[in-house]
C-alpha cells in the first residue's frame, strides 16, 4: 500500500464518524457487560447513548463526492457518504432505538438475565453490519456487510435458550443463510472473473464498454439478487422468514423486520440502480436495464415480486399465531416494495423510500403492542386476543391502527405508502402489476380484520387482563401510533426526505 493510499484511507475517515461510534459502542458494550451484572438498565443506557451520538454524527457528516477508502492504482473505493445511505441510515437507527426501548418491557429479555449483556453487544454490531450495507458500493464489502448482520441475527433468533422454538429457529436461519451467502458469492466471483473488479460502477463501466458472455452475466446476477432476497425474505427465499420469527423474541423478530430489510433493500437498489444502467446514455431515463437488454430483468423482478406479495398474503390467511401471521405480511410487503423496482426510475425509488419510513412505524407499532399483550397473557395465539377490545381498549385499538394501515386503508399512512407505490407503477404502464398489488392487500384485509374481529366483536367470556398500560408504553407506543396517523394526511415533508435522497442517482 501505497502513501497516496494511506491518506485516502485517512482523509475518509472523517466520513466515516457514525460507523465507528457504532464500533466503540459495540467495544464499551462488550466491556461494560463484565462489570454490570446487576445493573439493569446500563447496557439499554449505553446502547441509546451510542445511537444518539451515532445520529447526531450522521447529521452532521457531510455527503461527500465520490468514492471513500481508494486504494491502488485506479484508485478503487469501497464505500460511499450521500443522501440515500443518509434515508436508510435514519431507518436503521429510528428501528435499531425502538428495539432497545422494547427491550426494557419484554418478558422474554427481562427473564435472560444470564445472557442479557450479550444481547445488546449483538444488537449494536447488527446495526454496524446495516449501516455498512446501505454505502458499500464493493460487491465483496456487501457480502462481509451481510455476514456481519447474519452472524448477529441467528445468534439473536436463539436468543431464548431455554424455549425450544427459538434453537429450532437459529438453526433453521443458519442453515438457510449458509446456502443464500454461498450463492452471492459465488455470484460475486464470476463478476470478479469476467471483469477484474468488485467496485459496482466500475463493473458497470466494463459491461458497457466491453463485450462479455451474457449467460455469465446473467448468472451472476440472479445469484446476487437470490442472496440478497434471503435477506429481505423474497419468495422464493423466504422459507426461514415464519420459523424465525416466531421462534425469535419478538423483539428481535420487529427489528429483523425492518432494519434487516432495509439494509437488504438498500443494498439491492443500490446494485441494480448502478449496475443495470448505462451511464453514458444522454438519456438516463431510457437507458434503465440497458445492460443485457436481451434478458427481461424488469419481468423477472416484476414476477418475484407477484410471487412475493401473493404467496405472503395467502399463507397469512392460514396462520393462528400472531407472530406467524406478522411474519408472512412481512413477506407480502416486501414483495409491495420489490413491484417498485421493475420501473427503476425516480418515482419507482422514491415510491420504496416512501412505503418503507412508513413501514417502519406501522410494523414496529403492531410487534409491540403484540408483546405488550402477549407478555401479559403468556399466548400470542389468535384466539386468545379474543374480546380484549373490552379488557385493554388503548392497546386493541392501537393495534388495529396499525393493522388498518397495514392494509392500506385511509387515512392512514399506509394508505399513502402504497398509494404512490401503485401510481408508479400505473404511471410507468405496469399496470397489471399494480392491479395484482390491490388485489393482494385486499387479501391481506382479511387476516387483518380477523385480529380485529377476535378483539372487538365477539364475547370476552372469563377473559382476565391483569394489565394497566405505564406511561412509559403508553409514551412509546405513541410514538409510533401519531406518525402513523398524521402521514396519512399530511406526508410532504416525507416526500421531499425521499426526493432529496434520490438524486444521487443523476435523474
Amino acid at each position: 500500500m501505497n502513501m497516496n493510499s494511506i491518506e485516502n484511507i485517512l482523509a475518509s475517515l472523517k466520513f466515516f464518524y457514525p460507523e465507528l461510534t457504532l464500533i466503540l459502542t459495540f467495544f464499551v458494550l462488550l466491556l461494560a457487560d463484565l462489570f454490570s451484572k446487576r445493573w439493569t438498565y446500563l447496557l439499554p443506557a449505553i446502547s441509546l447513548f451510542g445511537f444518539l451520538i451515532t445520529g447526531y454524527f450522521l447529521f452532521y457528516t457531510p455527503n461527500v463526492q465520490g468514492f471513500l477508502f481508494a486504494t491502488g492504482m485506479a484508485n478503487v473505493g469501497l464505500y460511499v457518504v450521500d443522501p440515500f445511505a443518509f434515508f436508510f441510515k435514519i431507518l436503521i437507527l429510528l428501528s435499531m432505538a425502538y428495539t432497545i426501548l422494547f427491550s426494557l418491557s419484554s418478558k422474554e429479555i427481562l427473564e435472560s438475565k444470564e445472557n442479557r449483556g450479550e444481547y445488546y453487544v449483538l444488537l449494536s454490531s447488527f446495526a454496524l453490519g446495516t449501516f455498512l450495507l446501505t454505502s458499500t458500493i464493493d460487491l465483496l464489502m456487501m457480502y462481509l456487510s451481510f455476514e456481519l448482520v447474519s452472524l448477529s441475527s441467528y445468534i439473536l433468533a436463539g436468543f431464548t435458550r431455554k424455549v425450544p422454538r427459538s434453537s429450532e429457529a437459529s438453526l433453521k436461519y443458519i442453515i438457510f443463510g449458509a446456502v443464500a451467502s454461498g450463492a452471492m458469492l459465488f455470484g460475486i466471483s464470476i463478476f470478479y472473473g469476467l471483469t477484474g473488479t468488485t467496485n459496482i460502477y466500475l463493473i458497470n463501466f466494463f459491461l458497457v464498454n466491453q463485450n462479455v458472455s451474457g449467460l455469465a452475466l446473467v448468472i451472476a446476477g440472479l445469484l446476487i439478487i437470490g442472496g440478497i432476497g434471503f435477506k429481505i425474505s423474497m419468495a422464493p427465499f423466504h422459507f426461514w422468514t415464519p420459523d424465525v420469527y416466531e421462534g425469535a423474541p419478538i423483539t428481535i423478530t420487529a427489528v429483523l423486520s425492518v432494519a434487516s430489510k432495509a439494509g437488504g433493500f438498500a443494498v439491492l437498489i443500490r446494485f441494480l440502480k448502478v449496475m443495470f444502467i448505462d451511464f453514458s446514455s444522454t438519456n438516463l431515463q431510457s437507458s434503465v436495464w440497458a445492460i443485457l437488454p436481451q434478458f427481461k430483468w424488469n419481468d423477472i423482478i416484476a414476477g418475484l415480486a407477484v410471487l412475493t406479495m401473493t404467496l405472503g398474503n395467502f399463507a397469512a390467511l392460514w396462520q393462528s399465531n400472531m407472530k406467524r401471521m406478522l411474519a408472512y405480511s412481512s413477506i407480502a410487503h416486501a414483495g409491495y416494495m420489490l413491484s417498485g423496482f421493475v420501473i427503476l426510475d425516480n418515482q419507482g425509488i422514491m415510491a420504496i423510500l416512501i412505503y418503507f419510513f412508513i413501514y417502519l412505524f406501522m410494523n414496529l407499532g403492531a410487534f409491540y403492542v403484540v408483546m405488550l399483550i402477549s407478555d401479559k397473557l403468556g399466548s400470542e395465539e389468535m384466539d386468545d386476543f379474543t374480546g380484549l377490545g373490552y379488557k385493554a381498549p388503548y392497546l386493541t385499538i392501537a393495534l388495529t391502527i396499525f393493522l388498518i394501515s397495514l392494509t392500506g386503508i385511509p387515512p392512514t399512512a399506509g394508505f399513502i405508502a402504497k398509494l404512490y407505490l401503485f401510481g408508479a407503477l400505473i404511471k410507468a404502464n405496469w399496470i397489471w402489476l399494480a392491479v395484482i398489488g390491490v388485489l393482494n392487500s385486499v387479501v391481506s384485509l382479511y387476516y387483518y380484520l380477523r385480529v380485529v374481529k377476535n378483539m372487538f366483536l365477539r364475547e370476552p367470556g372469563e377473559l382476565t387482563f391483569p394489565y394497566k398500560l405505564d406511561t412509559p408504553n403508553l409514551v412509546l407506543s405513541l410514538t409510533l401510533l401519531i406518525p402513523t396517523l398524521i402521514l396519512g394526511v399530511y406526508f410532504k415533508p416525507l416526500i421531499e426526505f425521499a426526493e432529496q435522497s434520490i438524486k444521487i442517482f443523476g435523474f
